[in-house]
């Protein structure tokens, strides 16, 4: 018999005229989350907007878009798409359906909408995207490089090493200006610069990609840059990770020099047209300033080797050998930049200075950050600064370097004169907290403005906020926090220090919910998604890092990022596209998946629980969890996921196929590894084996019952701590949450003793740590020298926006919200602020004098269950008005809301 749930509904209490029109749409966005693109990737966008905050727009009941190629026919004579009045509550990821757009088009958009009362809104703003160059035919420059870039020097890795090199040209203008566009890219970084301005504001651009399948181009309005007459152009190309010792070196070994392409497109004031193209007649040369810049190993830079000028047009460029046009490789696809670049985001000062030995000082940045350090210190001519980064210190102070592996991370600039020199980096970043410095000019003191720290990641934008009254709380979300900004540096890496920062698909998984509820990664996600697609191999292996840089190498557990990745960006966003985009990868991988798999059980290959803390085995790092187990599971896991989204897509045979085969599986697993009383029947009880069965749904209902008590158990067993490693720990809070043990789950979150979240936090972690004792004051960094910067273990903040904060999607991209906190531990108040698709949704309880207090907003075009946690069932108020609700969820549409309850009294 199904027990039948009342809801009861409550709308905001808000005061408006009756004839009032419901304000006009804003945020307005095309695809994954661009405002007005420029040199845009889709030439068949999805437009979405919000509904601001009103009583008067409380939910849309129909839209009317309208596109046009000049703002001036917005809205009544749009002559690209009118939707007309289209009745649809859809207000997200509506498809382009207007005439066909190619490259370089321009195209204008506004949006009205009609309210749940029938009126229609003012139209919007007009909006504006302009797309880049879609095809490589739109191509007319070429490839150049330099035939003098290595000179066959080799680094002590026996490895090229690609000086960076300029080129430049020199081009008229022959009257007045009225557009220009620079479309460039490089395979290794570039920066541009026009009559001696740079170009745009990116770092480490165009970024890292499959370079052998797609290199992502860049547009710039260039329009005041140039002059009428005489103009130069110049670019700066390095090797970054096309070219550099490690990454793709690992892999292949032999690749070209480092190359660049631009192409000039001027239009003029008089209606005629230029091409500016990079080929043969550029000059080129490696005797810069920059001597050396790589990924890892730190940039040299010579002051004496300044070229002043030498991107201004009358520069004496006369000993400059030509470029060479290298040759074109068909199957590299040149496209736009489809999520957005690196920037400085960020400055930090020093928080302290000390001096551990003579002539050698060391900044201590108070956070650990990557990006690189900008220094304004006084030196002398002739006198060569070294900084050194780190992130730790030694016991007796100086710079802890170890855990960097082979990456130097060094930096060295030689002055050209007496002064204060001031210089960052341009083609390399860190990971650090502290910065050391040595060949200063002693004369000087040292002061706090001798260094900044520039932060450096994809320019996206913070989306949420959690705070509680627990101050380590509040610690550890910031760690989390600056763990995503450290390792979204164009993708997702694992570390952003040692000789790897690789893209490890494992970390991905398992920190995506997290990610998104922190920061707008809609497009970061899909972005990387679409790399993933063009490194599976032809049988459907998925390699463990994207862009791959390790091989034919595939992990369960890891390689399974390409059925969660896509679906979790899907239920984050709403969006269907991104299923679309990945649904025969998902196939092609299951395919591959199930080679590996006999009688329902899989064998395929995984590196386990990686470092489960006090593990059994020879290889600790792999944790005790039984690896068949872990790929079953996983396996199990994909095809759930994967039928989903074949239901979601309208896929119903292949959705009932893919269901059947689940439940197969996941009988197989249960008769596999677990007996009649629910305890796994393998060697090792490992808190990962019960949770992976219970929170991938694998076990039927007696025998799940039975095995949450194992893992409670398991739990007991070690005094309360966690046991977990990277696949397991994500699914400790939520899963104990789901077997009525939130306490427990609480217990954790707040146990400060090794291992636990807290722990670190004690010892001073600013960021997520690889290992949970990667440091401590007593010890310094750990034996294994781990990474102290890995976002892995920052999974927990999904369960922390979730459950503590309580703000938790029912539908996809919170079309409907469950607005659920759980009140535990020693916290007396947690708010939690999330800006979702439809608008800001927050949480904030607070619990005072056995009474709790619970403020809710719930953006417009959404509707929200509230349900207030026990014992705060009795004497329930909702604005000041009491309410019966049978402790049943409370129906709330769009507004703010006060909740008051006091405590139930135990008989």
């Amino acid at each position: 018999m199904k027990k039948l749930t009342t809801l009861v509904t409550f709308a905001a209490s808000i005061v408006a005229p009756a004839i009032a029109a419901p304000p006009a749409p804003s945020e307005l966005e095309l695809s994954e989350g661009f405002s007005n693109p420029f040199g845009f990737y889709n030439a068949s966008p999805s437009f979405s907007w919000q509904l601001p905050a009103s009583a008067d727009s409380a939910s849309q009941t129909a839209y009317q878009i309208a596109v046009a190629s000049s703002p001036e026919l917005l809205p009544d004579q749009a002559d690209l798409w009118n939707t007309g009045k289209t009745d649809s509550a859809q207000s997200l990821y509506i498809p382009y359906a207007g005439a066909e757009l190619s490259s370089r088009d321009v195209a204008y958009w506004s949006v009205r909408y009609w309210s749940q009362k029938g009126e229609a809104s003012p139209w919007s703003q007009i909006q504006t995207f302009e797309l880049g160059l879609l095809s490589n035919d739109d191509w007319q420059a070429k490839w150049i490089s330099f035939p003098e870039h290595g000179k066959g020097q080799r680094t002590e890795y026996d490895t090229p090493l690609y000086r960076p090199v300029h080129f430049r040209k020199d081009f008229s203008a022959k009257v007045e200006v009225a557009k220009a566009r620079l479309y460039i890219t490089a395979k290794g970084l570039f920066e541009a610069h026009i009559n001696g301005q740079q170009v745009g504001e990116d770092r480490m651009a165009p970024g890292w990609t499959p370079y052998h399948t797609r290199v992502e181009t860049l547009t710039y309005d260039v329009t005041k840059n140039l002059t009428q007459g005489k103009n130069t152009i110049g670019l700066i190309l390095a090797e970054g990770w096309y070219a550099g010792r490690f990454g793709p070196k690992r892999t292949w070994g032999n690749e070209p020099p480092p190359e660049i392409i631009a192409q000039l497109e001027i239009e003029y004031a008089d209606g005629s047209s230029d091409l500016v193209l990079t080929d043969s007649s550029w000059l080129a040369t490696t005797d810069g300033p920059i001597r050396t810049s790589g990924i890892y190993d730190g940039e040299t830079y010579d002051a004496n080797n300044e070229m002043p000028g030498w991107n201004h047009t009358g520069f004496d460029a006369a000993n400059w050998p030509p470029a060479i046009e290298a040759p074109v490789d068909p199957k590299i696809q040149l496209r736009p930049k489809r999520h957005f670049t690196t920037r400085d985001k960020l400055e930090l000062t020093p928080i302290s200075i000390s001096k551990p030995e003579p002539d050698t000082i060391v900044f201590d940045m108070g956070q650990n950050m990557v990006g690189v350090p900008r220094i304004a210190i006084p030196m002398k001519k002739g006198q060569t600064l070294r900084t050194r980064v780190g992130e730790a210190l030694n016991r007796d102070g100086t710079l802890y370097t170890r855990n960097l592996g082979s990456a130097k991370s060094i930096n060295h600039y030689t002055a050209n004169k007496d002064g204060i020199a001031e210089w960052q980096p341009q083609f390399t970043f860190h990971g650090f907290r502290y910065v050391e410095i040595t060949g200063y000019d002693t004369e000087h003191p040292p002061e706090f403005n001798w260094v900044k720290g520039i932060v450096q990641y994809t320019d996206f934008e913070d989306t949420g906020h959690f705070e509680t009254s627990d101050v380590n709380i509040n610690q550890l979300q910031s760690n989390i926090l600056w763990g995503l900004r450290g390792n979204f540096l164009d993708i997702p890496t694992d570390c952003p220090q040692r000789a790897e920062r690789l893209g490890w698909t494992g970390d991905a998984q398992v920190f995506a919910p997290t990610a998104f509820y922190n920061s707008d990664l809609h497009a970061f996600w899909t972005a990387w998604l679409q790399s993933m697609r063009e490194e599976q191999y032809d049988d459907g292996q998925i390699p463990v890092v994207i862009p791959n840089a390790t091989g034919k190498f595939t992990e369960t557990g890891w390689s399974d990022a390409c059925t969660i990745i896509p679906w979790e960006t899907y239920w984050r966003t709403g969006d269907k596209k991104v299923l679309e985009e990945n649904y025969d990868m998902m196939l092609r991988w299951l395919d591959y998946s199930a080679t590996h798999v006999t009688d329902g059980i899989s064998t395929q290959r995984t590196v386990g629980d990686w470092l489960q803390p006090y593990s059994q085995q020879k290889d600790k790092r792999r944790g005790d969890t039984d690896n068949s187990l872990i790929s079953t599971a996983f396996y199990a896991r994909s095809i759930e996921l994967t039928q989903r989204t074949a239901a979601v897509l309208g896929h119903t045979e292949k959705s009932e196929e893919l269901k059947t085969l689940h439940a197969q599986v996941a009988k197989a697993f249960q008769e596999r590894f677990f007996d009649a009383e629910g305890r796994h029947t393998g060697d090792f009880q490992t808190q990962t084996v019960y949770l992976l069965a219970l929170a991938f749904n694998l076990l039927d209902s007696e025998i799940a019952t039975k095995a949450a008590d194992h893992l409670i158990s398991s739990l007991e067993a070690a005094e309360g701590h966690l046991r977990t490693g990277f696949l397991g720990t994500n699914l400790l809070a939520p899963t104990l949450d789901r077997i009525g043990r939130s306490d427990l789950a609480f217990d954790l979150l707040f146990k400060e003793t090794y291992p636990s979240w807290l722990f670190s936090v004690s010892q001073g972690a600013t960021t997520i740590w690889e290992r949970w004792d990667g440091y401590t004051h007593l010890h310094g960094v750990n034996r294994s020298q781990g990474s102290l910067n890995h976002y892995a273990y920052g999974a927990i903040g999904e369960w922390m926006y979730e459950r503590v904060a309580g703000i938790y999607p029912l539908d996809p991209g919170y079309k409907k919200i469950r607005i659920s906190p759980l009140v535990g531990g020693p916290l007396t108040f947690a708010r939690g602020k999330y800006d979702s698709p439809y608008g800001v949704i927050a949480s904030y309880w607070e619990i005072n004098d056995e009474e709790l207090s619970l403020q809710v907003t719930i953006p417009s075009n959404t509707t929200a269950e509230v349900t207030l946690p026990a014992p705060f069932t009795n004497c329930i108020r909702l604005n000041g008005q009491v309410i019966e609700t049978s402790n049943h969820p409370i129906r709330v549409e769009p507004g703010q809301y006060q909740f008051t309850a006091k405590k139930t009294l135990s008989k």
